[in-house]
């Protein structure tokens, strides 16, 4: 009997997860099951660049997993019961609102995360996100709209803001744009680093409210918590991400914001069919610091996983690879980048790499996880191994060594 693995979500972290499976287990030993709500992959770190009107590299699902052995089932996850093993889903597109039941021996829990408003007056009515395609395309259509000298302001002084607002600037010189940060602008970086974004925002015109706390969004502006009101015809929220609830209403062990304690090899320190990986998984780093929602983050975890649950299943050696950072890759635009060496715990060190060539690392960065998406078996060792025995019970939690 094929031992069951389902994979659900297919962003980065559970499209390579699902290849990784593929190629490391015999394909008459286990059934693959891969379950999304899109047909196509979302490249999600170019989507500053969807919104602002460039297109993306359409990468169709069907086609990616074509003669892999993974099985492609486009549904949305309504339910999940890890006592039972079981996941429930309907169909993605709604219109037949047919239910049905997967079973799995092993589960692999990969649904992300989205924009997360944290409660903040008037967010969800008048403030767009970009933390999905269906988000950004519509910032695109509003964007587009606007004319010249128009308002908008990017709301978050992280990775995601840092990128939107240049995006936004460099395609569209005639708005008028500001960044609103809670701390101030880059101060995570190295000098070099704060030194260089200082540099290009001013180029692009880019204002910024530093230190800044949002305590209200409404449709011609936000307002901060001592009282400055900021115009914006058009408001980009960018503070962090929500993880997807569903673990959270399961008896899981999660975090107070639902993601799911995991050990150095992804599986879930409650249940041991289960792993989780990217934005929903809470994994601890270097430093027992706990690792980032981020790409940077969800691919190596996706190695992780892919490479335990095959070992177990095979009798083989758990992988022993401690999970660490070794830059952070900013877009500035199309044109100017920045590329910030950190400490393996993701502590920004003296180097950075700037300019036209940090650009280039970054394009070449994205089109590097993009080509791992579009070719889930290659470059990979072939199946040499025999399922020989079912994932043994989970012992003491053991967390992800410093």
């Amino acid at each position: 009997m094929q031992h069951r693995i389902v994979v659900l979500g297919a962003g980065y972290a559970g499209a390579i997860a699902a290849g990784r499976l593929a190629r490391r287990l015999r394909r008459e030993d286990v059934a693959i099951t891969l379950v999304n709500a899109e047909p196509d992959f979302v490249e999600r770190v170019r989507l500053h660049q969807l919104a602002v009107g460039q297109d993306l590299e359409p990468r169709p699902f069907r086609e990616i997993f074509a003669g892999t052995g993974v099985e492609l089932k486009l549904a949305k996850v309504t339910g999940v019961d890890v006592d039972r093993r079981t996941v429930t889903v309907v169909d993605a597109d709604g219109t037949e609102g047919r239910m049905e039941e997967l079973s799995y021996d092993t589960l692999v829990y990969a649904l992300g995360s989205g924009w997360n408003d944290q409660g903040v007056p008037g967010t969800a009515e008048h403030a767009h996100e970009i933390a999905s395609r269906p988000g950004a395309l519509r910032l695109r259509e509003r964007l587009a709209r606007l004319d010249a000298g128009q308002p908008v302001v990017v709301v978050g002084g992280g990775l995601t803001g840092l990128e939107a607002a240049a995006e936004i600037a460099e395609a569209r010189p005639d708005l008028d744009v500001a960044l609103v940060a809670r701390g101030g602008l880059g101060d995570w970086l190295s000098p070099k680093g704060r030194r260089h974004l200082r540099k290009v925002f001013g180029k692009l015109g880019v204002t910024v409210h530093e230190h800044a706390d949002v305590t209200a969004v409404e449709a011609d502006r936000v307002t901060t918590a001592d009282g400055m009101a900021v115009p914006a015809a058009v408001t980009v929220w960018t503070t962090g991400f929500a993880v997807h609830p569903i673990a959270k209403a399961t008896t899981l062990e999660v975090t107070d914001t639902g993601r799911i304690v995991v050990d150095a090899t992804m599986r879930s320190v409650s249940h041991p069919d289960v792993y989780a990986i990217g934005d929903a998984a809470m994994a601890m780093g270097p430093g027992d610091k706990p690792l980032r929602m981020s790409c940077a983050s969800g691919t190596p975890m996706a190695w992780q996983a892919a490479d335990a649950i095959a070992a177990r299943l095979t009798g083989g050696k758990l992988p022993n690879a401690p999970l660490r950072y070794f830059n952070q890759c900013i877009s500035l635009g199309r044109r100017e980048g920045l590329i910030q060496y950190v400490t393996a715990d993701d502590r920004a060190v003296r180097a950075a790499l700037t300019g036209r060539f940090a650009a280039v690392y970054k394009e070449l960065v994205c089109k590097g996880a993009a080509w791992s998406i579009a070719n889930p078996t290659l470059g990979m060792p072939t199946r040499t191994r025999r399922v020989v025995r079912e994932p043994a019970q989970a012992g003491p939690a053991v967390r992800t060594p410093a």
